[in-house]
């Protein structure tokens, strides 16, 4: 089933005490019209802490609306779209399901699937404003294992809200964004099978080194 992307979301840095570093990008905005793609992200949207994220493999974050709508639920909380500060919320389409490697054309831009999201301290804070019990967020969210799709650039383009993900390319070697996660979580034993991954991000591919050596 072809996705489309729900909406488009864009932020810069604010402060914020509870933020590590005293400052945060995680409150992302619709926007509505077309966004330019660069290299290194969309148009509009900075990152604060350049340390622990983006760059090329961490260019746009995708994550599902079904994802939302079920924590939703779970919360007794509407989220509302880039709550989980995503640039793409998608609808009808298996973001966690998707292969490493895997490419998305959307608008002019075309998109390769490269790592997953970790659940940070940031995070854990920003879902408890409003009176959300967090205390045991990052673990639930890792018990999840859906953590959306980090994104790299391979052609910049323009993309908008309502546009069709086509997917271009899947590798076929069966290692997904849920996958990764979990491996790199709370199932180290499934970190051997990363090597599958053609071009896998270096973080990774030397935790699956590591296990498959014994070193």
């Amino acid at each position: 089933m072809q996705g489309v992307v729900r909406s488009v979301n864009v932020g810069t840095p604010r402060e914020a005490a509870w933020a590590g570093i005293g400052r945060t990008s995680i409150d992302k905005a619709s926007v509505t019209g077309p966004v330019q793609v660069h290299s290194l992200g969309l148009e509009g949207d900075q990152v604060s802490d350049t340390r622990h994220h983006g760059g090329p493999d961490q260019a746009v974050y995708a994550f599902a609306r079904e994802e939302l709508d079920w924590w939703s639920e779970r919360l007794g909380d509407q989220l509302r779209d880039g709550e989980f500060g995503e640039n793409l919320t998608t609808s009808g389409l298996d973001v966690d399901g998707a292969e490493l490697g895997e490419r998305w054309r959307i608008g002019t831009a075309l998109f390769e699937v490269r790592s997953v999201r970790t659940p940070c301290n940031d995070f854990k804070v920003w879902m408890g404003r409003g009176g959300h019990d967090n205390t045991a967020w990052v673990r639930r969210f890792a018990e999840h294992a859906r953590p959306g799709a980090y994104l790299r650039v391979l052609e910049p383009g323009v993309l908008a809200a309502g546009d069709p993900i086509e997917v271009v390319h899947r590798p076929g070697h069966g290692v997904t964004v849920s996958y990764l996660f979990r491996a790199v979580t709370r199932e180290p034993d499934l970190l051997p099978g990363l090597l599958a991954v053609d071009g896998l991000v270096e973080k990774a591919r030397r935790r699956a080194l590591e296990a498959a050596t014994g070193q």
